[in-house]
Protein backbone atom coordinates (compact mmCIF):
# COMPACT_ATOMS: atom_id res chain seq x y z
CA UNK A 1 0.00 0.00 0.00
CA UNK A 2 1.27 3.49 -0.83
CA UNK A 3 1.45 6.17 1.86
CA UNK A 4 -1.04 8.31 -0.07
CA UNK A 5 -3.97 7.86 -2.45
CA UNK A 6 -5.49 10.03 -5.17
CA UNK A 7 -8.88 11.35 -4.08
CA UNK A 8 -11.31 12.95 -6.51
CA UNK A 9 -14.30 14.93 -5.27
CA UNK A 10 -17.10 15.52 -7.79
CA UNK A 11 -19.65 18.29 -7.37
CA UNK A 12 -22.96 16.77 -8.50
CA UNK A 13 -25.03 19.40 -6.70
CA UNK A 14 -26.70 22.33 -8.44
CA UNK A 15 -24.60 25.03 -6.75
CA UNK A 16 -21.04 26.34 -6.63
CA UNK A 17 -21.51 27.05 -2.93
CA UNK A 18 -20.32 23.56 -2.03
CA UNK A 19 -17.41 22.53 0.17
CA UNK A 20 -15.68 19.39 1.44
CA UNK A 21 -13.89 18.80 4.74
CA UNK A 22 -11.59 15.86 5.51
CA UNK A 23 -10.93 14.79 9.10
CA UNK A 24 -9.45 11.82 10.93
CA UNK A 25 -6.38 10.51 12.73
CA UNK A 26 -3.01 10.66 10.98
CA UNK A 27 -1.60 7.13 11.04
CA UNK A 28 1.91 8.27 10.09
CA UNK A 29 1.98 11.13 12.60
CA UNK A 30 1.39 9.50 16.00
CA UNK A 31 -2.36 9.24 15.37
CA UNK A 32 -2.73 12.97 15.84
CA UNK A 33 -5.87 14.73 14.72
CA UNK A 34 -5.56 15.71 11.08
CA UNK A 35 -7.67 18.07 8.98
CA UNK A 36 -6.93 18.97 5.39
CA UNK A 37 -6.92 22.72 4.77
CA UNK A 38 -8.72 24.46 1.93
CA UNK A 39 -5.88 23.63 -0.47
CA UNK A 40 -5.85 19.94 0.52
CA UNK A 41 -2.70 20.13 2.63
CA UNK A 42 -2.51 18.32 6.00
CA UNK A 43 -3.04 20.44 9.08
CA UNK A 44 -2.45 19.17 12.61
CA UNK A 45 -4.26 21.40 15.12
CA UNK A 46 -2.37 22.09 18.33
CA UNK A 47 -3.97 21.83 21.74
CA UNK A 48 -6.09 24.95 22.30
CA UNK A 49 -6.00 26.76 25.67
CA UNK A 50 -9.76 26.40 26.19
CA UNK A 51 -12.68 24.35 24.91
CA UNK A 52 -14.68 25.19 21.78
CA UNK A 53 -11.97 27.18 20.04
CA UNK A 54 -12.13 27.92 16.30
CA UNK A 55 -9.72 26.23 13.91
CA UNK A 56 -7.15 28.89 12.95
CA UNK A 57 -6.98 27.87 9.27
CA UNK A 58 -9.62 27.54 6.56
CA UNK A 59 -10.49 23.85 6.20
CA UNK A 60 -13.33 24.22 3.69
CA UNK A 61 -12.22 22.76 0.36
CA UNK A 62 -14.18 24.49 -2.44
CA UNK A 63 -15.74 22.04 -4.89
CA UNK A 64 -16.18 24.54 -7.69
CA UNK A 65 -19.13 24.66 -10.10
CA UNK A 66 -21.50 21.74 -10.73
CA UNK A 67 -19.68 18.96 -12.56
CA UNK A 68 -16.25 20.05 -11.36
CA UNK A 69 -13.71 17.44 -10.19
CA UNK A 70 -11.32 18.41 -7.39
CA UNK A 71 -8.26 16.18 -7.13
CA UNK A 72 -6.44 15.83 -3.80
CA UNK A 73 -3.81 13.60 -2.20
CA UNK A 74 -5.19 11.62 0.71
CA UNK A 75 -2.68 10.61 3.42
CA UNK A 76 -3.09 7.50 5.54
CA UNK A 77 -5.95 8.24 7.95
CA UNK A 78 -7.92 6.14 10.44
CA UNK A 79 -11.48 6.95 11.44
CA UNK A 80 -11.68 9.37 8.56
CA UNK A 81 -14.67 11.30 7.34
CA UNK A 82 -15.24 13.27 4.17
CA UNK A 83 -17.86 15.89 4.99
CA UNK A 84 -19.83 18.02 2.53
CA UNK A 85 -21.99 21.09 2.91
CA UNK A 86 -23.81 23.42 0.55
CA UNK A 87 -24.87 27.07 0.87
CA UNK A 88 -23.24 27.36 4.32
CA UNK A 89 -19.84 26.27 5.54
CA UNK A 90 -19.56 23.85 8.43
CA UNK A 91 -18.12 24.90 11.77
CA UNK A 92 -15.58 22.61 13.42
CA UNK A 93 -14.21 23.50 16.86
CA UNK A 94 -11.26 22.36 18.95
CA UNK A 95 -11.00 21.11 22.51
CA UNK A 96 -7.80 20.36 24.43
CA UNK A 97 -6.63 16.83 25.15
CA UNK A 98 -6.84 15.17 21.77
CA UNK A 99 -5.06 12.04 20.49
CA UNK A 100 -1.31 11.97 20.01
CA UNK A 101 -0.81 15.17 21.99
CA UNK A 102 -2.87 17.27 19.60
CA UNK A 103 -6.35 18.76 19.77
CA UNK A 104 -9.72 17.04 20.03
CA UNK A 105 -12.19 17.87 17.30
CA UNK A 106 -15.77 18.95 17.99
CA UNK A 107 -17.68 17.70 14.96
CA UNK A 108 -21.06 18.88 13.67
CA UNK A 109 -23.99 17.39 15.57
CA UNK A 110 -27.46 16.59 14.29
CA UNK A 111 -28.77 16.08 17.83
CA UNK A 112 -27.91 19.41 19.47
CA UNK A 113 -30.25 22.21 18.36
CA UNK A 114 -27.74 24.81 19.62
CA UNK A 115 -24.94 23.38 17.46
CA UNK A 116 -23.79 26.01 14.91
CA UNK A 117 -24.36 23.44 12.16
CA UNK A 118 -27.92 22.51 13.16
CA UNK A 119 -29.47 24.25 10.15
CA UNK A 120 -26.69 23.44 7.67
CA UNK A 121 -27.29 21.01 4.81
CA UNK A 122 -24.42 18.55 5.29
CA UNK A 123 -23.48 14.89 4.96
CA UNK A 124 -20.45 12.65 5.28
CA UNK A 125 -18.98 9.30 4.32
CA UNK A 126 -16.49 7.29 6.38
CA UNK A 127 -13.12 5.82 5.42
CA UNK A 128 -9.85 4.38 6.67
CA UNK A 129 -6.70 4.29 4.57
CA UNK A 130 -3.91 2.26 6.14
CA UNK A 131 -1.08 -0.11 5.19
CA UNK A 132 -3.58 -2.90 4.46
CA UNK A 133 -6.36 -1.26 2.44
CA UNK A 134 -8.76 1.54 1.74
CA UNK A 135 -12.13 0.86 3.35
CA UNK A 136 -14.95 3.36 2.87
CA UNK A 137 -18.72 3.34 3.25
CA UNK A 138 -21.83 5.49 3.08
CA UNK A 139 -23.24 5.77 6.60
CA UNK A 140 -26.87 6.28 7.60
CA UNK A 141 -26.34 4.96 11.12
CA UNK A 142 -27.07 8.40 12.59
CA UNK A 143 -29.16 10.12 9.91
CA UNK A 144 -30.10 10.39 6.25
CA UNK A 145 -28.89 13.72 4.84
CA UNK A 146 -30.39 15.84 2.12
CA UNK A 147 -27.02 15.72 0.32
CA UNK A 148 -26.52 12.25 -1.24
CA UNK A 149 -23.06 10.73 -1.59
CA UNK A 150 -21.80 8.03 -3.95
CA UNK A 151 -18.48 6.16 -3.84
CA UNK A 152 -16.32 4.74 -6.61
CA UNK A 153 -13.02 2.93 -6.16
CA UNK A 154 -10.73 2.13 -9.06
CA UNK A 155 -8.18 -0.58 -8.22
CA UNK A 156 -4.71 -1.05 -9.68
CA UNK A 157 -6.08 -4.25 -11.23
CA UNK A 158 -8.58 -2.19 -13.23
CA UNK A 159 -11.60 -3.41 -11.27
CA UNK A 160 -14.11 -0.72 -10.33
CA UNK A 161 -16.25 -0.85 -7.20
CA UNK A 162 -19.20 1.48 -6.91
CA UNK A 163 -21.85 2.38 -4.35
CA UNK A 164 -24.63 4.47 -5.87
CA UNK A 165 -26.14 6.29 -2.90
CA UNK A 166 -29.41 8.13 -3.35
CA UNK A 167 -30.83 10.30 -6.11
CA UNK A 168 -31.20 14.05 -5.42
CA UNK A 169 -34.72 13.48 -4.01
CA UNK A 170 -33.62 10.57 -1.83
CA UNK A 171 -34.33 12.28 1.48
CA UNK A 172 -37.81 13.31 0.32
CA UNK A 173 -38.50 9.67 -0.52
CA UNK A 174 -37.22 8.57 2.88
CA UNK A 175 -39.39 11.17 4.59
CA UNK A 176 -42.49 10.01 2.74
CA UNK A 177 -41.68 6.39 3.56
CA UNK A 178 -41.38 7.20 7.27
CA UNK A 179 -44.64 9.15 7.24
CA UNK A 180 -46.40 6.31 5.42
CA UNK A 181 -45.17 3.84 8.03
CA UNK A 182 -46.59 6.03 10.79
CA UNK A 183 -49.94 6.02 9.02
CA UNK A 184 -49.78 2.20 9.01
CA UNK A 185 -48.67 1.43 12.55
CA UNK A 186 -49.05 4.68 14.52
CA UNK A 187 -45.42 4.67 15.64
CA UNK A 188 -43.46 7.95 15.59
CA UNK A 189 -41.43 7.27 12.44
CA UNK A 190 -42.62 10.58 11.01
CA UNK A 191 -41.07 12.51 13.91
CA UNK A 192 -37.65 11.37 12.76
CA UNK A 193 -37.93 13.79 9.82
CA UNK A 194 -36.23 17.09 10.65
CA UNK A 195 -37.67 19.92 8.57
CA UNK A 196 -35.62 22.96 7.62
CA UNK A 197 -36.87 26.18 9.16
CA UNK A 198 -35.54 28.05 6.14
CA UNK A 199 -37.31 26.30 3.26
CA UNK A 200 -39.82 23.95 4.95
CA UNK A 201 -38.34 20.89 3.25
CA UNK A 202 -36.83 17.84 4.97
CA UNK A 203 -33.27 18.64 6.05
CA UNK A 204 -32.44 15.18 7.40
CA UNK A 205 -34.06 12.08 8.88
CA UNK A 206 -32.67 10.79 12.16
CA UNK A 207 -32.18 7.11 12.90
CA UNK A 208 -34.60 5.80 15.56
CA UNK A 209 -31.61 5.34 17.88
CA UNK A 210 -31.69 9.14 18.19
CA UNK A 211 -35.46 9.46 18.35
CA UNK A 212 -35.28 10.97 21.82
CA UNK A 213 -33.77 14.14 20.33
CA UNK A 214 -36.99 14.82 18.41
CA UNK A 215 -39.58 13.36 20.78
CA UNK A 216 -39.87 10.03 18.95
CA UNK A 217 -39.98 7.30 21.59
CA UNK A 218 -39.81 3.70 20.43
CA UNK A 219 -39.84 2.27 23.93
CA UNK A 220 -41.38 -1.21 23.88
CA UNK A 221 -41.38 -1.40 20.08
CA UNK A 222 -39.28 -4.56 19.65
CA UNK A 223 -40.49 -6.35 22.77
CA UNK A 224 -43.26 -8.30 20.94
CA UNK A 225 -40.67 -9.60 18.48
CA UNK A 226 -38.37 -10.58 21.35
CA UNK A 227 -41.24 -12.42 23.08
CA UNK A 228 -42.06 -14.25 19.86
CA UNK A 229 -38.40 -15.22 19.40
CA UNK A 230 -38.27 -16.67 22.90
CA UNK A 231 -41.59 -18.50 22.51
CA UNK A 232 -40.62 -20.02 19.17
CA UNK A 233 -37.37 -21.41 20.54
CA UNK A 234 -39.14 -22.79 23.61
CA UNK A 235 -41.45 -24.80 21.35
CA UNK A 236 -38.60 -26.36 19.41
CA UNK A 237 -37.99 -23.99 16.51
CA UNK A 238 -34.34 -24.20 15.52
CA UNK A 239 -31.88 -21.34 15.73
CA UNK A 240 -28.41 -21.52 14.24
CA UNK A 241 -25.84 -18.76 14.07
CA UNK A 242 -23.02 -18.99 11.58
CA UNK A 243 -20.29 -17.14 13.42
CA UNK A 244 -18.26 -17.02 10.19
CA UNK A 245 -15.26 -17.56 12.46
CA UNK A 246 -13.52 -20.36 14.33
CA UNK A 247 -16.61 -21.64 16.23
CA UNK A 248 -18.45 -22.21 12.94
CA UNK A 249 -22.22 -22.72 13.10
CA UNK A 250 -23.56 -22.81 16.66
CA UNK A 251 -27.05 -23.77 17.80
CA UNK A 252 -29.38 -21.86 20.08
CA UNK A 253 -32.23 -22.73 22.42
CA UNK A 254 -34.15 -21.14 25.28
CA UNK A 255 -33.34 -22.18 28.82
CA UNK A 256 -35.56 -20.36 31.29
CA UNK A 257 -35.31 -16.67 30.57
CA UNK A 258 -32.01 -17.01 28.71
CA UNK A 259 -31.32 -17.85 25.11
CA UNK A 260 -28.23 -20.05 25.03
CA UNK A 261 -26.30 -19.89 21.76
CA UNK A 262 -23.01 -21.71 21.37
CA UNK A 263 -22.78 -22.01 25.14
CA UNK A 264 -23.19 -18.25 25.60
CA UNK A 265 -26.20 -16.94 27.53
CA UNK A 266 -28.17 -14.00 26.15
CA UNK A 267 -30.86 -12.18 28.11
CA UNK A 268 -33.88 -10.65 26.39
CA UNK A 269 -32.84 -7.46 24.59
CA UNK A 270 -34.85 -4.28 24.96
CA UNK A 271 -35.75 -2.00 22.09
CA UNK A 272 -32.86 0.29 23.06
CA UNK A 273 -30.48 -2.69 22.99
CA UNK A 274 -31.63 -3.69 19.52
CA UNK A 275 -31.50 -0.18 18.06
CA UNK A 276 -28.08 0.58 19.49
CA UNK A 277 -26.59 -2.92 19.02
CA UNK A 278 -24.09 -2.31 21.84
CA UNK A 279 -25.89 -2.70 25.18
CA UNK A 280 -27.57 -5.42 27.22
CA UNK A 281 -26.97 -8.84 25.62
CA UNK A 282 -25.14 -7.18 22.73
CA UNK A 283 -22.31 -5.88 24.90
CA UNK A 284 -19.05 -7.39 23.68
CA UNK A 285 -16.49 -8.87 26.07
CA UNK A 286 -13.58 -11.31 26.33
CA UNK A 287 -15.31 -14.29 24.66
CA UNK A 288 -14.49 -14.54 20.92
CA UNK A 289 -17.49 -16.82 20.41
CA UNK A 290 -19.88 -14.35 22.01
CA UNK A 291 -18.35 -11.46 20.10
CA UNK A 292 -18.91 -13.34 16.84
CA UNK A 293 -22.53 -14.18 17.71
CA UNK A 294 -23.51 -10.64 18.74
CA UNK A 295 -23.41 -8.92 15.32
CA UNK A 296 -25.38 -11.72 13.66
CA UNK A 297 -27.96 -11.94 16.43
CA UNK A 298 -28.38 -8.16 16.62
CA UNK A 299 -28.79 -7.96 12.84
CA UNK A 300 -31.47 -10.67 12.91
CA UNK A 301 -33.50 -8.60 15.39
CA UNK A 302 -32.96 -5.31 13.50
CA UNK A 303 -34.05 -6.90 10.24
CA UNK A 304 -37.05 -8.60 11.86
CA UNK A 305 -36.10 -12.06 10.61
CA UNK A 306 -35.07 -13.65 13.91
CA UNK A 307 -38.25 -15.77 14.05
CA UNK A 308 -38.73 -16.55 10.38
CA UNK A 309 -35.34 -18.00 9.49
CA UNK A 310 -33.44 -20.81 11.19
CA UNK A 311 -29.88 -19.88 10.22
CA UNK A 312 -28.38 -16.42 10.46
CA UNK A 313 -27.07 -14.39 8.76
CA UNK A 314 -29.86 -14.83 6.26
CA UNK A 315 -30.31 -13.42 2.78
CA UNK A 316 -31.76 -9.96 1.98
CA UNK A 317 -35.06 -11.35 0.71
CA UNK A 318 -35.82 -12.32 4.34
CA UNK A 319 -35.23 -8.81 5.73
CA UNK A 320 -37.87 -6.34 7.01
CA UNK A 321 -40.87 -8.58 6.27
CA UNK A 322 -42.61 -8.40 9.67
CA UNK A 323 -44.16 -5.34 11.27
CA UNK A 324 -41.79 -5.41 14.26
CA UNK A 325 -38.76 -4.50 12.22
CA UNK A 326 -36.59 -1.42 11.85
CA UNK A 327 -38.56 0.37 9.17
CA UNK A 328 -36.01 3.20 9.05
CA UNK A 329 -33.47 0.64 7.79
CA UNK A 330 -35.97 -0.85 5.36
CA UNK A 331 -36.79 2.55 3.88
CA UNK A 332 -33.14 3.61 3.70
CA UNK A 333 -32.25 0.54 1.66
CA UNK A 334 -35.29 0.98 -0.57
CA UNK A 335 -34.32 4.58 -1.34
CA UNK A 336 -30.70 3.85 -2.27
CA UNK A 337 -30.40 3.27 -5.99
CA UNK A 338 -28.53 0.00 -5.47
CA UNK A 339 -30.10 -0.81 -2.10
CA UNK A 340 -26.80 -0.40 -0.24
CA UNK A 341 -25.78 1.71 2.75
CA UNK A 342 -25.03 1.30 6.46
CA UNK A 343 -28.42 1.78 8.12
CA UNK A 344 -27.46 0.28 11.50
CA UNK A 345 -24.24 -0.68 13.25
CA UNK A 346 -24.09 -4.28 11.98
CA UNK A 347 -25.47 -3.74 8.50
CA UNK A 348 -22.34 -5.34 7.07
CA UNK A 349 -23.49 -8.74 8.40
CA UNK A 350 -24.22 -11.04 5.45
CA UNK A 351 -24.20 -14.79 4.74
CA UNK A 352 -21.08 -16.34 3.26
CA UNK A 353 -21.04 -15.41 -0.40
CA UNK A 354 -24.04 -13.11 0.09
CA UNK A 355 -24.51 -9.69 -1.43
CA UNK A 356 -23.13 -6.82 0.63
CA UNK A 357 -25.76 -4.48 2.07
CA UNK A 358 -23.49 -1.98 3.78
CA UNK A 359 -22.51 0.35 0.96
CA UNK A 360 -18.76 -0.20 1.16
CA UNK A 361 -15.82 -0.14 -1.19
CA UNK A 362 -12.53 -1.69 -0.11
CA UNK A 363 -9.32 -2.97 -1.64
CA UNK A 364 -5.66 -3.49 -0.83
CA UNK A 365 -4.62 -2.01 -4.20
CA UNK A 366 -6.59 1.26 -4.53
CA UNK A 367 -5.66 3.54 -7.41
CA UNK A 368 -8.26 6.33 -7.33
CA UNK A 369 -10.97 6.97 -4.76
CA UNK A 370 -13.87 9.02 -6.15
CA UNK A 371 -16.54 10.60 -3.94
CA UNK A 372 -19.43 12.41 -5.60
CA UNK A 373 -21.92 14.58 -3.73
CA UNK A 374 -25.38 15.78 -4.73
CA UNK A 375 -26.87 12.76 -6.46
CA UNK A 376 -27.25 14.34 -9.89
CA UNK A 377 -24.78 11.91 -11.40
CA UNK A 378 -25.80 8.90 -9.33
CA UNK A 379 -25.98 5.65 -11.24
CA UNK A 380 -26.00 1.90 -10.70
CA UNK A 381 -23.10 -0.02 -12.18
CA UNK A 382 -19.39 -0.66 -12.15
CA UNK A 383 -18.01 1.96 -14.52
CA UNK A 384 -16.14 5.14 -13.75
CA UNK A 385 -18.49 8.15 -13.36
CA UNK A 386 -16.72 10.26 -15.97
Amino acid sequence: MPETLTLQLINHTTTSDAWAYITGLALRSSNRRIILDSTGQPYYPANPPRILQPIPVDCAIPLGPPGNITTLTLPQIAGGRIWFSVHKKLTFLLNPGGPGGGAALVEPSVLNPSDPNASVDFSFCEFTLNDAQLFANISYVDFVPRLPISLTLQRMSGEVQHVSGMAPDGLERVAEGLRAQTRRDGKPWDKLVVVSKEDGRPLRALAPTHGGAVGASFEGYFEPLVEKAWESRETGSLLRINTQAGPGVVGGKVEGDQMVIGGEKFSRPTTADILGCNSGPFTTGPSPTRNAIIPRLAAAFQRGCICDVEEHPSHPETFYKCESTNHYCRIVHECNLDGKGYAFAYDDVQPDGGEDQSGKVNAGDPKVFIVAVGGAGAYVGDRLPY
